[in-house]
Parts: structure tokens; C-alpha cells; sequence
């Protein structure tokens, strides 16, 4: 079953019609027919610990970093809504994306739930006259700016979880996980996250204040962090965000080296992995995760986001999409549970595969794992 057949058969198996892009009648009728609570996990332990739905939302490729052509403001919302009324519980977003725009987009769909699902937003980016410096900035100071800003485009009384987005290594992390911690007691903030940090920094930060979950790229395709990362946190006790966790929809099968990623806005035209030469190659490996999910009926991306839950109980992926058919497709892979064999088998396959070009350009892989 590939991502398109998936769509034509999801309206059968959810007992709803859905479209490409949800208009309103639609997400009325699907939030009765289809709603349900979705399985839950916990990131993180004891005073630092949330409880969210085991999958969550990336809301950053709704308007920024993937491409020119995104759904109005209407059908993005109502998008969101679906996902809440689906019982997705965790978005995701940040200042940066934008900048502002995302935050902004986050805090008009989301806000009338408060209470019932977290928001979670970062710092840590410099930022002039609305325009990133492309420098690192978690100065006290500015950490709290972003705070109080943030607060503001998501119109919510506390953030649920503040993820420091990248290392700054001007700021030492004691001096901002201390910043954070009194974040924490003025009521502004619930939780302490990092992001693409290493195992070392976690274990500095996380003896000042806490830290809910470390959120990193992690796929098929990239399983760096299962050399320190997830061991550290299952050390102390921090939940884990895989976020682009189909690698950028590279690992959904629906792209190729003819795809356009030089339309505006979006990040992938200048990743190695995602340059034409290297994505031809790369889809062997993106057809052996689909050979192996087909005879059990799942998609090359419900393999993908199955194989994630199934590596930690700790573990909670945030894909994003901008269509109700792959919403429903990325939830619809909760229902699916392999096996340490299916595991261990898909693992096997896929190792024999080798994988062309690097995640990041060199200057920019520079910037995580500090």
C-alpha cells in the first residue's frame, strides 16, 4: 500500500469520508465519526513528567521550511482542530519558524483548548527586527524576551514545555537551564526541554533544572542518537521527540529526484540527502521499508513512525502535514505493533542498504550535538 491507495482506503476503515484539504463540514462530520483517544506516553519523570498522546504535531511545515505552497490560514486551522479532535494532545512549534508566523498560527487554532492539550515552543535563536542573525542567542535576557513573546503569539498563561533549540556556546548551559528554572517557579513555564544537544550537556542541564524531553532528528534513515542520546535518557529519566521523524517525507515514498524543492521557503534544496543524485539512490532504501510494511498493510511511513514508537515506551514522534489523508495515515499507524522479529528483521534489511549524502551541510551540522 503506498501513500495514495492509503487515502482512498481510509475513508473505509475510519468510517468517514476525507479529503485532501479538510473543509469545515468535513472536519465536523469526521471529529464525530472519528474521534477517539489515541494511546498515551510520558515524557519525562516526577515534577518535570507530561503526559501527552503518543503521537504529536509538528505545526512548523504548515508555513515555513517546506515549500512555497501552503493551505490558507482557514484550512490550516481547521486542520489543527482535527488533529485535537483525532486526540492528538502535543504541538510543536517555535519562535524562529517564521519568524513569528508559526507561533502565531499555533496560538489562533490552539488556544481555545488550554487545559487539554500542551503547546510546546523553543529559544535560543538571534533575531533582529523580525529577522533571524543566524546566531545563537540564550543570554538570560533574551531567553526570557522570547518567553514573554511567546506567551503572547500563543495566547496561553504558561508554556507547557520551553525547549532551549539550539546549543549556544557563548551561554554555559548551567546559566540557562537556571534561567528556565526561574521560568518555572514565576509560573511562565512548566517544563525544560533541549534540542540536539549532547549527552554531556543533557546531564549539565538536567542537574539544575530537570529536563522533560531532548527532542532530535531521528529515523530510518538516522540513528545517530542510539549511540548516547537515548541511553541518557533512559538513564535519568527524559522522554525523547523524534521531529522529522519520516525524514522530511523522504521515508513517506511519494518523493524523487525530480521533486521541486527550489520553490521558496523550503530547507531540503540545500540538504545533501535531499540533492536529485542522492535521492535516487536513497529510494532503494525507502522501497525496502515499503516491501516490508506492505504484506502487513502499512504504508512506508506507518512503518516508519511504528518502528519509532517501538524502540522506547518513552519515545513520542511529531510528524507534521498539512493534508487530513496523511493525518490520518500517521495516526493510523498506533494500531500497528511490530515485534522485536519485525524489528529486528526490517533493521536487518535496511542495514545491507547504504545511505548517500549527510543530514546537514557541514557548517550547519557544526551547530548540534554540542
Amino acid at each position: 500500500m503506498n501513500r495514495r491507495s492509503f487515502v482512498k482506503s481510509a475513508a473505509v476503515l475510519c468510517g468517514c469520508a476525507t479529503t485532501e484539504m479538510i473543509g469545515s463540514a468535513t472536519a465536523e462530520d469526521a471529529s464525530k465519526k472519528c474521534g477517539a483517544k489515541l494511546p498515551v506516553r510520558t515524557l519525562g519523570q516526577g515534577d518535570a513528567a507530561m503526559t501527552v498522546s503518543a503521537l504529536g504535531f509538528g505545526v512548523m511545515g504548515m508555513n515555513h521550511h517546506r515549500g512555497a505552497l501552503f493551505p490558507d490560514r482557514k484550512s490550516a486551522i481547521r486542520l489543527l482542530h482535527e488533529a485535537v479532535e483525532r486526540g492528538v494532545t502535543l504541538f510543536d512549534t517555535a519562535e524562529i519558524y517564521g519568524p513569528f508566523t508559526n507561533e502565531a498560527l499555533a496560538g489562533e487554532a490552539l488556544s481555545q483548548f488550554r487545559g487539554k492539550i500542551a503547546v510546546t515552543t523553543k529559544f535560543g535563536h538571534g533575531i533582529v527586527d523580525g529577522k533571524p542573525t543566524g546566531k545563537r542567542d540564550s543570554r538570560p535576557e533574551r531567553i526570557r524576551q522570547v518567553a514573554e513573546e511567546s506567551l503572547r503569539r500563543l495566547k496561553v498563561e504558561v508554556i507547557e514545555l520551553f525547549y532551549q533549540h539550539r546549543f549556544d556556546t557563548a551561554v554555559p548551559i548551567e546559566e540557562v537551564a537556571g534561567t528556565v528554572k526561574e521560568l518555572i517557579q514565576e509560573g511562565k513555564v512548566k517544563r525544560f526541554g533541549l534540542c540536539e544537544v549532547s549527552a554531556a550537556t543533557i546531564r549539565k542541564a538536567h542537574a539544575i533544572q530537570p529536563v522533560t524531553a531532548i527532542q532530535s532528528e531521528y529515523h530510518l534513515m538516522w540513528r545517530e542518537p542510539e549511540k548516547e542520546i537515548l541511553p541518557v535518557c533512559e538513564e535519568l529519566g527524559i522522554g525523547f521527540v523524534p521531529y522529522s521523524p519520516v525524514n522530511r517525507g523522504l521515508l513517506t515514498g511519494t518523493l524523487n529526484e525530480y521533486t521541486n524543492f527550489r520553490s521558496g521557503n523550503d530547507n531540503r534544496a540545500e540538504l545533501p540527502r535531499f540533492q536529485p543524485e542522492a535521492i535516487r539512490q536513497n529510494l532503494r532504501f525507502v522501497e525496502a521499508v515499503t516491501e516490508f510494511g506492505r504484506p502487513r498493510g502499512m504504508t512506508a511511513a506507518q512503518v516508519s513512525l511504528a518502528w519509532l514508537l517501538a524502540k522506547k515506551s518513552w519515545i513520542v514522534p511529531i510528524p507534521g502535514t498539512t493534508k487530513i489523508s496523511h493525518l490520518e495515515e500517521n495516526l493510523r499507524s498506533l494500531d500497528f505493533i511490530l515485534s522485536p522479529a519485525e524489528m529486528e528483521e526490517l533493521e536487518t534489511r535496511l542495514a545491507a542498504i547504504p545511505i548517500v549524502g549527510d543530514r546537514y551541510p557541514a557548517e550547519q551540522q557544526q551547530r548540534v550535538g554540542h
